[in-house]
């Protein structure tokens, strides 16, 4: 039997007038935490509508490092998950922030908490969804291996089940990328 296909929910709207930042990661070797985060939006479906979740991931670690669930798809729900992997750290200057060309990330507000902490911008081309890549597989691991693809009887089930979802994710799920340990273990060596 064949699988029927979900219907696709766009999440990155790049078409805005805002200033959009290049790629500084392509190339880049990297070896150690709070070099790179990298940020992505996905959606989670219920019975009572979809809801949005922002991740902020650390890629050396691959440690979800903030996140946010919101009702919409505006930037504040990525400004939330980005505060709140900021407010881990005393120290934030020259971290590479890396996401995709979405209104979100480009907006003023989302800019100037970058650079209010010093942050590097860095964004992947237009429409080039492989040079985001560990965010876009960070979205799949969550819908796939913890469920958070399938649909929701309600939001307070789908935000339950999302935070259930990420300190697993960060605590229990191993990855052959870094050598077979946690994404919190890596983070914290």
């Amino acid at each position: 039997m064949i699988k029927r296909r979900r219907k696709y929910v766009r999440t990155t709207n790049s078409d805005h007038g805002f200033k959009t930042y290049d790629n500084k990661i392509k190339g880049l070797e990297i070896t150690k935490p709070n070099q790179v985060w990298v940020s992505d939006i996905t959606y989670i479906s219920s019975q009572e509508g979809f809801m949005y979740l922002a991740l902020t991931t650390d890629l050396y670690s691959r440690k979800i490092v903030g996140f946010d669930i919101s009702d919409s798809l505006e930037a504040e729900g990525c400004r939330r998950a980005l505060k709140r992997a900021l407010s881990r750290l005393t120290d934030t200057k020259g971290i590479i922030h890396h996401s995709d060309r979405g209104i979100q990330y480009c907006c003023r507000e989302y800019i100037k908490t970058l650079k209010n902490n010093k942050m590097e911008i860095s964004m992947a081309a237009k429409g080039d969804c492989y040079e985001n890549a560990v965010a876009e597989r960070v979205n799949g691991i969550l819908k796939q291996e913890y469920d958070l693809g399938g649909r929701f009887i309600s939001k307070s089930v789908a935000i339950k089940a999302t935070n259930e979802a990420i300190n697993l994710y960060n605590t229990r799920r191993l990855h052959s990328s870094i050598n077979f340990q946690t994404p919190e273990e890596k983070y914290a060596a």
